[in-house]
């Protein structure tokens, strides 16, 4: 008999739409629109038709202008060449920028670099919920500061940041402001019409698109110098042949994200996870209890040790944190910038919601993992208080 599986890792990847495979399918093989989109025959017109109506269902989605939108590989590239691209172009400018310690690898990693080349990087305080007030990134700013950048929702949380407000700041001090927005389309607005952003770094696959591409918004006016060389596509700032199967399918899953039909639905299945687990004695919310996206859950389990609960769970696809992290041992770095200890960060785990995710889906979790929270704390009776604190 085959044994139910639950899928609630949607913050670390979703199912591609079957619209969006039917769009892609479109663009493949002998009598797909399979051309170069460089090329001025026939079929390569075809397939740049293609990428333009992506473009454009892109730009719709964020209410940014289509020629604003240029494709790279995915947010982590986007977020690299917005951090190396800005901070290149205007060094001139200054070489000071701040982020925070509950961003995404993408980020935290490329202003380590940053930093090893001579750029002076300032974390900006939190509060132990994972939000970051204003006025803190205000006293932040110096007169140096070329960039600052934030992530919308964090992928790990759930948490979602003022943007508008940290994007006034910035707007104030003549700053840029990099948002990674990842996490926030098709389950939060976002109108970088309405918000004083410079920079948003875009992916697909968080979204029902393909895996391997993603784009990034860069306002008019804003300098930025490319990171990869070898042509003249996407404006110079992102070479190299566009991927038309891949970009149709990120433009209709973009078309189809709106957060205005999804995001109830979404927050109805976490709230009902939520209702459940908070009932299991142990269990404790990690981040803001409101300020939030619809779709994550991080729950701390006191005194289980979270990749034991998770192996239990063999049945239910969840996390301890970023997939992008799940090869190292250490316990997230979110949640241990939020003031968890080693241990309770190790003892936490992610689910996340998604546009598949039924009622019965949030039923059978919830009986699952009251039943292995149960006979884990059996097991861990006698155990020391440092794996409880």
């Amino acid at each position: 008999m085959k044994v139910k599986e639950i899928y609630l890792d949607y913050a670390a990847t979703t199912p591609v739409d079957p619209e969006v495979i039917e769009v892609m399918t479109q663009c493949l093989g002998p009598s797909g629109d399979s051309a170069n989109p460089s090329s001025s025959h026939a079929a390569g017109r075809r397939a740049k038709a293609r990428i333009d109506i992506a473009r454009g269902q892109i730009a719709e989605r964020i209410c940014a202008p289509a020629e604003n939108i240029w494709f790279t590989s995915g947010a982590t590239e986007s977020d690299n060449l917005a951090l190396f691209g800005v901070m290149q172009a205007n060094k001139q400018r200054g070489r000071h920028m701040i982020t925070s310690t509950l961003e995404h690898k993408a980020v935290l990693d490329a202003a380590k670099i940053l930093e090893s080349q001579g750029v002076d990087v300032t974390f900006v305080r939190h509060n132990a919920d994972g939000v970051i007030n204003p006025h803190d990134l205000a006293a932040s700013i110096r007169d140096d500061t070329v960039l600052v950048s934030i992530m919308h929702v964090n992928n790990e949380t759930g948490v979602l940041q003022d943007i508008e407000a940290l994007g006034e700041c910035c707007r104030e001090r003549g700053v840029l402001f990099h948002v990674d927005a990842a996490q926030s389309t098709g389950k939060v607005p976002l109108s970088v019409s309405d918000y004083p952003v410079d920079l948003v770094s875009l992916t697909a696959h968080k979204t029902y698109g393909p895996m391997g591409v993603g784009a990034i918004y860069i306002r008019q006016g804003v300098k930025i110098s490319p990171i990869i060389h070898g042509g003249e596509q996407e404006g110079g700032y992102r070479p190299g042949t566009l991927a038309t199967h891949q970009i149709a399918g990120f433009g209709k899953a973009f078309a189809l994200a709106d957060p205005d039909r999804e995001a109830p639905l979404l927050k109805s299945r976490r709230d009902q996870l939520w209702e459940g687990l908070r009932k299991i004695e142990c269990a404790s919310l990690n981040g803001h209890a409101t300020q939030r996206s619809p779709h994550v859950l991080n729950v701390t389990f006191h005194g289980i040790e979270g990749e034991s609960l998770r192996a239990a769970l063999s049945d239910i696809a969840v996390s301890a944190g970023s997939a992008c992290n799940s090869n190292i041992a250490d316990p997230s770095h979110v949640l241990r910038a939020m003031g968890l200890s080693d241990a309770l960060a190790a003892s936490s785990l992610r689910f996340s919601v998604g546009r598949y995710t039924s009622e019965s889906d949030i039923d059978y979790v919830l009986g699952r993992v009251e039943q292995e929270v149960s006979r884990l704390k059996e097991l861990a009776n006698g155990a020391p208080d440092w794996t409880t604190s």
